[in-house]
């Protein structure tokens, strides 16, 4: 299947979903948004990352900065943070440039690595869109961490592949139907910028939806 461009999702969007899919819908679907420490501090390291020259040429390595990208089998557009291009016996041309080179996006995050796989599916789906555009395989994606100064290299592999495919089919199907789903929440969601438009306290079964409203009115009422 192809994307018209007019459906794209934001290629940024599969962090979003791939930590909590209700804070994708509320972003991306709702469109609602609020700023916390966290997020601010994530938005100043992109701008930071983005500032400059957008290309780098250090012997044999070309970096490209704030480099565009989409696909159209997964309906997705947006940016790479930085995308690196190595001199090799195999690889990509590249016009201007002699020789062939091989590819690897990198996407910068602000805090460390992460257990769950957030931040790989998005490095994930822009080397996807690189492959796409190119008409190559690139075997490895990473995500540089400023908090621990460390790159983590992401071997791409089948499975990683198929997890892409399969959150950006289930971001279009909400997106189409304007979806916004529930969730369990989890000690994690008071991080979350969006918690006051969430209300995961809600989803609780223990909570009086009708107690907890008229218990919120009694004291603005005071």
């Amino acid at each position: 299947m192809s994307y018209a461009e007019d459906d794209y999702l934001q290629l940024s969007g599969i962090q979003h979903f791939a930590f909590c899919r209700r804070q994708w819908a509320l972003i991306h679907v709702e469109r609602q948004w609020s700023e916390n420490l966290l997020t601010a501090e994530g938005r100043i390291l992109h701008e930071r990352v983005h500032d400059g020259a957008l290309v780098e040429s250090r012997g044999d390595t070309l970096v490209m900065r704030a480099l565009a990208v989409k696909s159209p089998d997964l309906g997705i557009s947006g940016q790479c943070d930085a995308v690196v291009f190595t001199r090799s016996t195999e690889g990509v041309s590249l016009r201007g440039r002699k020789g062939l080179w091989t590819v690897m996006p990198v996407e910068y995050k602000h805090g460390r690595s992460k257990l769950d796989d957030c931040d790989r599916m998005q490095a994930v789906a822009q080397a996807m869109c690189l492959e796409e555009m190119l008409c190559c395989t690139i075997p490895t994606a990473a995500v540089y961490y400023f908090e621990t100064r460390n790159r983590e290299y992401i071997e791409i592999t089948d499975d990683l592949r198929q997890k892409v495919r399969e959150i950006c089919a289930e971001m279009h199907e909400y997106a189409q139907r304007g979806y916004t789903p529930k969730v369990r929440p989890t000690a994690r969601c008071k991080q979350c910028s969006l918690y006051e438009q969430c209300y995961p306290i809600l989803m609780r079964s223990d909570i009086c939806v009708q107690a907890y409203v008229h218990t919120h009115i009694k004291e603005e009422d005071e």
